[in-house]
């Protein structure tokens, strides 16, 4: 999809806005985690991660793996260039394409990245849901180049939750935000039912960590 003009300058003044404002309300988050050291130990063993997290979760984690290198997927419409551009503020690259759009070009790409050296990330329940069923892209990723998902999820003590299928979490200034980040998923292969394997898993392990994140703020 080619964005004219205009909508590139539009997505682009969304970016310049945006960018001061989520800044500035995150710099008055406290946060709590538990797990951290797990995406230093893989960086540190040449295989950087898959990071997995639940698509209604975004902004918080876009603060929280900040200036890591991380790539990750946006779509290639409208939503999708001005949150590449938000995210590129914060250190992060994209791979444009979705699981309904330019899904397999933006695979290859993070198979790319991962392999030269970078982490990389994936809504697994995005773009359009159903929210809180993963998909098998990240997976299929995992299998095809070796390295781990880790999964994780965040909570907030106080939030607004977003009118979206996903319904978005955005947690409120002077929130305490929790971060629960589970254990490496390996998939040995990309044959069917390895990756179906590694889609349960990963739909286990952040239901659970969702449960550890609350627990968290308590």
């Amino acid at each position: 999809m080619t964005l004219s003009r205009s909508k590139r300058l539009q997505a682009a003044a969304i970016a310049a806005v945006g960018v001061p404002i989520v800044e500035a309300v995150g710099a008055t988050y406290t946060w709590r985690e538990d797990g951290d050291g797990e995406f230093a130990k893989l960086a540190a063993a040449g295989t950087p991660p898959i990071l997995a997290l639940w698509h209604g979760r975004i902004l918080a984690a876009t603060l929280y793996f900040r200036d890591r290198g991380v790539i990750a997927i946006t779509s290639q419409n409208f939503d999708g260039e001005w949150i590449a551009r938000l995210m590129r503020r914060f250190g992060y690259g994209a791979a444009r394409g979705s699981t309904s759009r330019g899904g397999a070009r933006a695979l290859v790409q993070l198979r790319r990245d991962l392999l030269a050296g970078s982490p990389v990330a994936f809504t697994v329940d995005g773009p359009r849901g159903p929210a809180r069923v993963a998909q098998q892209g990240a997976a299929w990723l995992a299998g095809s180049t070796g390295h781990p998902i880790l999964p994780f999820h965040i909570e907030a003590s106080s939030y607004w939750t977003a009118k979206s299928w996903d319904a978005h979490q955005v947690p409120k200034p002077g929130a305490v935000v929790a971060v629960a980040i589970g254990t490496p998923i390996a998939v040995p292969s990309t044959d069917a039912p390895d990756v179906e394997s590694g889609r349960v898993a990963v739909e286990g392990a952040l239901a659970g960590l969702e449960t550890r994140a609350k627990a968290m703020l308590t």
